[in-house]
């Protein structure tokens, strides 16, 4: 990532916007691959569409479950997160870690 910027409260927003992105990005690609799994698996156990190939057939009950929880827990992480700790919280923390940074480097 290339900043121009000589604010350095500016580039730390930037990195913490741009990790935010990331992070929604890989929760809507897992978004999409747990959809594609469940719908094989309610093909596999409710219809008599034979899926019975490699990755296919270890799709069963106990990692629809574990997949399921990790995939709630990863949503709450995503969303809920943000609500509980939101931007005032984040402008604080900010600031903190800005005035942390600023007292141990003093020699600047």
């Amino acid at each position: 990532m290339e900043t121009n910027s000589n604010n350095p409260e500016e580039n730390i927003l930037k990195e913490l916007a741009s990790k935010k992105v990331v992070k929604l990005k890989s929760f809507y690609k897992h978004t999409f691959l747990y959809a594609v799994a469940m719908i094989l698996y309610i093909l596999k156990e409710y219809t008599e569409v034979p899926l019975h190939f490699f990755p296919i057939q270890f799709l069963n009950g106990v990692v629809v479950i574990i997949w399921s929880a990790v995939y709630v827990g990863s949503a709450i992480d995503m969303f809920v997160s943000f609500k509980i700790f939101g931007k005032e919280w984040e402008e604080r923390k900010l600031r903190s870690l800005l005035e942390k940074k600023n007292r141990t480097q003093k020699w600047e």
